[in-house]
C-alpha cells in the first residue's frame, strides 16, 4: 500500500512537471511571435566578407573595418528598407572580436542578423602567406593544422557568438554566411600556386564551410552557401569574383570585387533571409 501510494506521488509531481514544461515552452514560443511582429531591424556582424574588403568605396568613417557601400548588408539594406540598419562588421574580425566589439546593436527589435566569421580564427590570412611564398609541402602542412583547428577549436568559438547572437536578439532570423571557393582548377592561371595547393585550399574552404554550416544549424540559424553562385567566378577562370594576389594592397588579396559581393554575396542573404 505504502509503495503503490509513493508511485502514485512520483507519479504526479512528474506530470506536474511534463504539464509545466510544457506551459513553460508554449509561453516561450509565444513570445518571439509577438516580438517578430515589431523585429525589423538588420545588424550585419562578422569579417571583411561582410564589411566588403575588396570591393572599393570604403565608409571613411570605418577606418580599418573597411566596411564598404558594396558590400552585402549594404545593398540588401538599400532594396529592403528594414526599420534600422547597423553595420558593424570590420576586416579582421575572429570570433572573439564580434562578441567584444559588435553585438551593442543587437536587441528585442532586431528581426535580421547577417553574419560570416570563423576564416580569420582558422588562421585564413597566415594560410594564404605560407601558401604564397613558401614550399608546396609548407602550404600543404599550414592547410592541415587549419584544418584541425576548425575540428577541434572553432566549433566551441561559434557556439559562444551563436548563443550571445540569440540572447541579445531573440526574435532575429539569424543567417549565417560561407566562404567561396577561391579556385578554378585546370583554369587559365600558368603561374602561382601548383594545382594540388589550390585543390587544398578549396577543399580547406569546403572543410570550414561544413563546420559552420553544421554549428549554424545546431542553433536554429540559417546558413548561406556561396560556393554555387561563385562557381565560374574563381581565381583562375575567366571572369573572376575574386581578387588574386594584390601586391600593391595585400589586404584585398582572395576577397571578394564588388560583383562577388553584389553577384556571388547578395543573392544568397536575399534567399535566406
Amino acid at each position: 500500500m505504502k509503495l503503490s501510494r509513493i508511485t502514485a506521488y512520483m507519479s504526479s509531481l512528474l506530470l506536474a512537471a511534463a504539464f509545466a514544461l510544457t506551459g513553460a515552452a508554449a509561453a516561450h514560443a509565444e513570445q518571439p511571435a509577438d516580438q517578430k511582429a515589431t523585429a525589423t531591424g538588420y545588424v550585419a556582424l562578422g569579417d571583411s566578407y561582410s564589411s566588403g574588403v575588396g570591393a572599393g568605396n570604403y565608409d571613411s568613417g570605418s577606418g580599418n573595418c573597411k566596411r564598404s557601400n558594396r558590400a552585402y548588408p549594404v545593398l540588401w539594406a538599400a532594396a529592403h528598407s528594414p526599420s534600422s540598419f547597423n553595420f558593424t562588421a570590420c576586416s579582421g574580425a575572429r570570433t572573439g572580436d564580434v562578441l567584444a566589439n559588435q553585438l551593442g546593436p543587437l536587441g528585442p527589435g532586431t528581426g535580421l542578423v547577417s553574419l560570416s566569421v570563423g576564416g580569420n580564427d582558422a588562421g585564413f590570412a597566415d594560410v594564404m602567406t605560407t601558401c604564397v611564398l613558401q614550399s608546396e609541402s609548407n602550404c600543404l602542412a599550414r592547410i592541415n593544422q587549419a584544418r584541425q583547428y576548425v575540428d577541434s577549436t572553432l566549433p566551441g568559438n561559434l557556439d559562444r557568438v551563436y548563443d550571445a547572437i540569440s540572447a541579445k536578439a531573440p526574435a532575429a532570423r539569424v543567417v549565417v554566411l560561407g566562404y567561396p571557393r577561391f579556385y578554378k582548377l585546370s583554369g587559365s592561371c600558368v603561374a602561382g600556386l601548383s594545382e594540388r595547393e589550390r585543390a587544398a585550399i578549396n577543399g580547406a574552404a569546403d572543410h570550414l564551410n561544413a563546420a559552420t554550416e553544421k554549428r549554424a544549424a545546431d542553433h536554429g540559424f540559417a546558413f548561406g552557401d556561396v560556393t554555387s553562385t561563385f562557381a565560374g567566378h574563381e581565381i583562375c577562370s575567366g571572369s573572376p569574383w575574386l581578387h588574386s594576389v594584390n601586391w600593391l594592397n595585400p589586404g584585398e588579396s582572395y576577397h571578394p570585387t564588388a560583383a562577388g559581393q553584389s553577384g556571388g554575396y547578395l543573392p544568397v542573404f536575399t534567399a535566406a533571409a
